[in-house]
């Protein structure tokens, strides 16, 4: 039987039978709080007497038509597919279901406010779930129009790709058996879509709050605009700074692709308990409803929410106007708009240095996921819908659009957009492959990318660049030479365009006094132009950070960052200094306690919120992982004492005395360390301009738990004034978060044994679970861990399964002396080696993470 999976071969089998023509859906979402109808009318062309099948996961199939033929539930319905034999040249199918409101975030997700107990919802069908809304041929190649009509409780929104017809017809008699308020029921019409997949498709329904706007599209049209969110989110919707950012990515993406905006109107929704960032659903793109920010976020929170805007709005001609054939080219969606979003950011909004914060938090981890033994080429081997659903990764992603920059440095940006202009013209509304964006690019650029192809997106790993420096008794270079060096798993050596820069220090800054730009090739390239010119004080390989590319420092330039770090006149450079720095602590070549002294002390002199933010995540993994076990505690405490001492004297108001409260809250241990934190909680002490607002209440309170100084009384209090979905989530943080082994029981129970959590209060949970200052806590869940996976994976849906997979691994017990988690690792895969490989992947490259641990820790030893 084929379960819920779907493989390339078969995708391919049935791409080559049908071409589908429309699908008119019609749905009604009053009938129960557990379930909806759904009635598909599908189009679509075949072979003549050809059989396929059509995708569907419905608890309850009611009636299968097809060509006016009854055909019987029970004998064509099976896991997620309806079997179609006997096919004439033009179909018509007519399928009717229950199907299934979903608590995962995806498909058709059911949320119930608690503040005002209202029920919301919204579609998510990224990779193949639009089959658990309606019945469909669910991959990418088969576009089509579609046509949606939803009856909905009369005082909701609803929301879909095209604008809605008119106005919604009331139901006489109408009940809403849905929840919420009953104020009768509607219906909803919807105009049809342009041929699109069916996986963009979109329904977003409840009482939502919408404000609205308008903008001019390069071809002359008024685009409309509408910006959603919860009803009880509606005073913290910042909707000037929501769409200040879109209207000046509409004007970047339409200039820059030559194409206007394909779409009628354009819609942005926050929505609750989303798995992602957001989904680019054509015209009806949904966001994680955190980016309405309720409390005071830390700016670098604030760039991630423009960035996706504008990601997100780049796929609607990446992706959405144009798309891959299948998911081997995913990369083709998601490295393009992570270029594009990061080049309009920089150069038409406020966040000029966006490409910093692009090095300091995507290269970061597109390094760390090249490195794992299931790091794969950019192009990726797709085989089937599960190896698809782990591969939303930092390669396809981060390494992606990292070799793009580098492409379009080679190329040229303007011979770069030259050809995707043309891609788009060529390809609009169509399907592609790898081939027909680069026959567009080669047209444009006059180079042949078949050798680039090769080796940058058709192979895989990260190189590693060094200097080799030699100087006279003047310190004039005499001999400058760039080394690369390969990892012996994925021995390629690349070409990198790149640029050396040199720093000195003038007036107490870092200057730039020195920049050649030449092409690296092989595992040794001089550069003569260097030869005859003063040694600078810094050297940096990948100064701009053109190439995609691990670097290390020379021992001159270690030893100026470290006593000069803050002294950079410029962003980007300091923040290569601070990869390589990580790089090489990640790597086992420095002491990880070297790393924790560089961070505390330099970073209160960073001045990028994202890159305070990326050091404070380095600095919590170093001290909890890194650091080696007998150094682990001393080091710990005495780094935390100076996060607060940073935080004590940071700026008042500024955004690093929000993140160094945080992030010393979060490692507080002491009593006096736990002392000062309840004494921020309940205003005893007090810092200039920092806020105490509800969400950091959380996280205060959070720190006491995990310290043993606060419990269930306390959660409860604190929810209590905080009786929101948010306030939820975080109070199932905070009681994970208790320290005893009867909590820890209690969360393995909830999460583990039962199956009732939704999705972001799972996730919560497992955050909190492994919040232990006593790692003896953790201990007795390692073997029930191994022994729940091949359950856990075959019984839960992807997302939910990949939660517990990934999130409640034992890494924190790496160098434990009461259990071996290599060896119960290797065990569990030599065991189960006829595993789901999307499982046996999640696996693979946990354990890899604990081989990176106990390397680091060792490395950290020899610094006594």
């Amino acid at each position: 039987m084929p379960g819920e999976n779907l493989t390339r071969a078969e995708a391919r089998e049935r791409a080559s039978l049908v071409r589908t023509s429309s699908y008119d859906v019609t749905l009604d979402l009053t009938s129960s709080p557990t379930t909806f109808r759904s009635r598909t009318v599908l189009r679509f062309e075949a072979a003549v007497g050809a059989s396929t099948f059509v995708d569907l996961i419905a608890p309850v199939v009611l009636s299968v038509t097809l060509n006016g033929r009854a055909l019987d539930p029970a004998e064509v319905f099976a896991d997620s597919r309806i079997a179609l034999d006997d096919l004439a040249a033009e179909n018509e199918l007519v399928v009717e279901a229950d199907c299934a409101y979903m608590h995962t975030g995806e498909g058709l997700h059911r949320f119930v406010d608690p503040v005002d107990d209202e029920v919301y919802l919204y579609s998510q069908f990224e990779v193949a779930d639009s089959r658990r809304m309606f019945a469909v041929f669910d991959q990418p190649d088969l576009k089509a129009q579609f046509t949606f009509t939803v009856t909905a409780p009369a005082h909701w929104q609803v929301v879909s790709n095209s604008p809605q017809v008119g106005v919604p017809v009331p139901v006489p008699g109408g009940v809403n058996a849905n929840g919420g308020a009953d104020h009768g029921t509607a219906t909803w019409s919807f105009e049809p879509t342009p041929r699109i997949s069916s996986y963009i498709t979109a329904v977003v329904a409840g009482p939502y709050h919408v404000e609205r706007g308008e903008l001019t599209s390069s071809d002359g049209r008024t685009v409309p605009l509408g910006v959603y969110c919860r009803e009880s989110l509606a005073q913290h919707l910042d909707t000037d700074n929501i769409l200040d950012v879109t209207r000046a990515g509409f004007a970047f993406y339409e200039e820059k692709f030559g194409v206007p905006y394909p779409f009628a109107k354009y819609d942005q929704l926050f929505v609750p308990e989303f798995n992602a960032g957001a989904m680019e659903n054509a015209g009806a793109v949904t966001f994680l409803e955190s980016y309405v920010f309720r409390s005071k976020v830390p700016e670098a929170t604030v760039e991630r929410r423009a960035v996706t805007i504008l990601h997100e709005l780049a796929h609607m001609w990446f992706g959405d106007l144009v798309t891959m054939r299948w998911w081997d080219d995913l990369w083709l969606n998601e490295s393009f708009a992570e270029y594009a979003s990061t080049l309009a950011a920089a150069e038409a909004t406020r966040w000029t240095s966006a490409w910093t914060t692009f090095s300091s938090l995507e290269k970061s981890w597109a390094y760390r996921q090249d490195q794992l033994p299931s790091t794969h080429p950019i192009v990726a081997d797709m085989r089937d819908l599960e190896d698809v659903e782990v591969n939303f990764d930092g390669i396809t992603y981060a390494k992606g659009a990292s070799v793009l920059k580098q492409l379009v440095a080679w190329v040229g940006q303007e011979e770069f957009f030259a050809g995707v202009r043309a891609y788009f013209a060529k390809h609009a509304w169509g399907n592609t492959e790898l081939k027909d964006l680069l026959t567009e690019l080669e047209a444009t650029s006059g180079r042949d990318l078949s050798a680039w192809s090769a080796l940058w997106l058709e192979q895989a790993g990260v190189t590693l660049l060094r200097p080799e420096v030699t100087t006279d008794a003047e310190d004039i270079i005499t001999e400058f030479a760039v080394l690369q060096e390969v990892p012996e798993t994925h021995p390629v050596q690349r070409p990198h365009r790149l640029a050396v820069g040199g720093y000195d220090l003038q007036d107490g800054r870092l200057v730039r006094t020195l920049h050649v730009e030449l092409d690296v090739d092989g595992p040794r390239t001089p550069v003569p132009a260097l030869v005859g010119r003063p040694r600078p004080a810094l050297l940096l390989v990948n100064d701009e950070d053109l190439a995609y590319a691990k670097s290390r420092l020379d021992p001159q330039s270690l030893a100026t960052a470290i006593t000069s770090l803050g002294a950079f006149d410029a962003s980007l450079p300091r923040t290569l200094v601070w990869a390589s720095a990580w790089d090489a602590t990640r790597d086992g070549e420095t002491p990880a306690r070297d790393f924790v002294d560089l961070v505390l002390g330099n970073i209160e002199h960073e001045t990028d919120s994202s890159v305070v933010l990326v050091l404070l995540r380095q600095l919590a993994t170093t001290l909890d992982l890194y650091v080696a076990p007998e150094h682990r505690q001393a080091t710990t405490v005495a780094a935390t004492d100076r996060l607060h001492a940073l935080a004590e004297a940071a700026p008042a108001g500024s955004d690093t005395q929000l993140q160094l409260v945080k992030a010393f809250a979060s490692h507080a241990s002491t009593p006096g360390q736990l002392d000062a934190v309840a004494a921020l909680l309940d205003a005893r002490r007090t810092l200039e301009g920092l806020s105490i607002d509800t969400d950091l209440r959380w996280e205060l309170l959070t720190s006491l738990v995990a310290g043993g100084r606060a419990g269930e009384t306390d959660i409860a209090v604190q929810l209590s004034s905080d009786a929101t979905a948010t306030g939820q989530r975080a109070a199932a943080a905070a009681r994970a978060a208790v320290p005893t082994p009867e909590a820890k029981r209690a969360v393995w129970a909830s999460v583990v044994d039962a199956d009732e959590l939704p999705n972001a209060v799972q996730s919560a949970t497992i955050s909190g679970f492994g919040r232990v200052h006593d790692r003896s806590l953790l201990v007795p869940f390692v073997e029930p861990y191994f022994a729940s996976l091949e359950t856990v994976w075959a019984e839960r849906t992807n997302e939910m399964a990949q939660n517990i997979v990934v999130g409640l691994y034992p890494t924190d017990l790496a160098d434990d002396e009461r259990v071996d988690v290599l060896a119960a690792t290797d065990a569990w895969l030599a065991e189960h080696a006829d595993a789901a490989p999307a499982l046996r992947r999640l696996v693979v490259e946990s354990r890899d993470g604990v081989r990176r641990t106990l390397a680091a820790q060792a490395a950290d030893r020899l610094r006594d």
